[in-house]
């Protein structure tokens, strides 16, 4: 799956990194918390959350995260953005909520790390 298989999935539009679009994600991470994230996440996921500031990218950088969703209708500000397109991570908005989105997701084949490194 890619960026842009997620976007569509997702309804999702492109807040930035609409030229990384076609990097491939192969695992899901659903969570606010950044501590969860740096705990769990696997190498090319995708992060989708609900909290809006800069230690998120912050965070997709220093996991190797391919991409960030931001559910629940977020949007980052400039600052977030620049800091995304810094470090060539696309940013993704949609209005669905995580619970949703994550499903949505799930429901077309993307998985979870674990569930990844199980079926692979």
């Amino acid at each position: 799956m890619t960026v842009r298989d997620v976007m569509g999935i997702l309804g999702a539009r492109v807040a930035c990194g609409e030229e990384w679009l076609d990097k491939e994600v192969h695992t899901a991470c659903g969570s606010d918390m950044m501590s969860d994230v740096l705990a769990f996440v696997k190498d090319q996921a995708v992060l989708l959350t609900g909290l809006c500031n800069p230690q998120v990218i912050r965070t997709a950088e220093m996991m190797d995260i391919v991409c960030v969703v931001f559910v629940r209708s977020k949007k980052p500000d400039e600052n977030m953005l620049e800091l995304a397109k810094e470090r060539e991570i696309p940013v993704l908005c949609t209005g669905h909520r995580m619970f949703s989105a994550c499903g949505m997701l799930y429901e077309k084949g993307l998985r979870g790390g674990a569930d990844y490194e199980r079926y692979h």
